[in-house]
């Protein structure tokens, strides 16, 4: 097991702007972190270079106490599962799992432990004889971290390695990753564009977006209190709900808005909020509840996705460029495509955001 420390650590290409841009940040000793954010922000680059994949432009990185900028790949203590599972064709299951220790000099009977060890964890020890191509996606990617078990790295870095797999085998797989470190406790940092695994995987989890982290911490940390507009909208399926609005009047204790129109709604607050003028209401789909139309906002029904045990319910909404979703139990709100309701959101789990698309704190 190792502390990983980042410290102001950059990746530039060329004259490029920054991939990663002074960059600072604590993994610690046996934590599983998230790395989560969209496409082409830069979580994979970093995975590449604490792996010793990518070079580092500026800054340091510390692995267990010691300085590991220069450090061979194979030298630093870290095993990577990647997206692809490159598994070698021509060899077994064993053979493959084994095959870094065979390089590393290890006897035949140490190697036999150690991938025996590994194929009774990941439950495996019936295909150890077969080659990749009579595996499964499920079982390959098994594999795969079979392979970076048996080096017993102090750290595992997991580049996206389920996104090859339908869906519910990502649901198993997530489940044996999560047992997996509880097992191992070793530190493990977990590459990923999905949102539902960074929410059921991390012990913390870092947002990043266009090279900046966003955000850090747990879970249902940035899912309750989100720092920024960015954050609040990426972690949520559907996302969260923004309506702009405008802040009519604010004290110590409640701030009043001005929503859809003329609609006024007041949120409790324990500080003085500052903002004036136009602002960004935001509302999560399970914290919008359906009233009589004179007794919230008027909404228009524009669609509903059935998906058995819920319904998403998207409206049309006064001043919002964006359906407004809302998520209700399975059948018997009689809601049909074209029906006038009332929204009302529920005040203490509403979320202002300024003009920057800051969060503006209000409890």
């Amino acid at each position: 097991m190792a502390h990983l420390s980042l410290r102001n650590l950059s990746k530039r290409y060329d004259n490029n702007p920054p991939v990663i841009e002074n960059l600072n940040l604590d993994i610690h000793d046996g934590e599983f972190m998230v790395f989560v954010g969209p496409s082409g922000c830069g979580k994979s680059t970093l995975m590449r270079m604490i792996a010793g994949l990518e070079e580092i432009s500026a800054g340091e990185l510390h692995i267990g106490g010691e300085l590991a900028n220069d450090t061979p790949p194979a030298e630093r203590g870290v095993a990577m599962v990647f997206q692809s599972y490159a598994l070698y064709p021509h060899m077994t299951v064993g053979e493959n799992m084994g095959f870094a220790l065979k390089l590393a000099g290890k006897s035949k009977q140490e190697v036999a432990q150690a991938v025996g060890r590994a194929a009774e964890i990941l439950q495996i020890s019936h295909l150890l004889e077969r080659k990749p191509k009579a595996l499964s996606g499920g079982q390959r990617q098994r594999v795969a971290i079979g392979r970076a078990i048996v080096r017993k790295p102090k750290v595992f870095l997991f580049d996206e390695p389920l996104s090859n797999l339908d869906a519910s085998l990502r649901v198993q797989m997530r489940i044996e990753l999560s047992k997996l470190h509880k097992e191992l406790g070793t530190t493990m940092i977990y590459v990923t564009h999905d949102q539902v695994e960074a929410m059921t995987l991390g012990d913390r989890i870092a947002v990043f977006n266009q090279g900046r982290m966003e955000q850090l911490g747990a879970p249902l940390e940035l899912y309750e209190r989100p720092a920024n507009q960015f954050v609040a909208g990426f972690l949520g399926s559907p996302k969260m709900n923004f309506v702009p609005c405008q802040l009519k009047d604010a004290s110590s204790s409640e701030i009043t808005l001005s929503v859809a129109g003329d609609n006024r709604l007041v949120l409790p607050s324990s500080h003085t909020i500052a903002a004036r003028g136009d602002i960004t209401l935001g509302v999560r789909p399970e914290h919008l509840h359906i009233v009589p139309l004179e007794q919230g906002f008027r909404a228009r029904v524009d669609l509903l996705e059935h998906l058995g045990d819920a319904e998403i319910v998207y409206l049309e909404l006064a001043g919002s460029e964006q359906p407004i979703a809302i998520k209700l139990p399975s059948g018997g709100h009689g809601l049909k495509q074209g029906d006038l309701v009332g929204l009302r959101p529920d005040a203490a789990r509403a979320v202002l955001f300024g003009k920057q698309g800051q969060a503006i704190r209000l409890q």
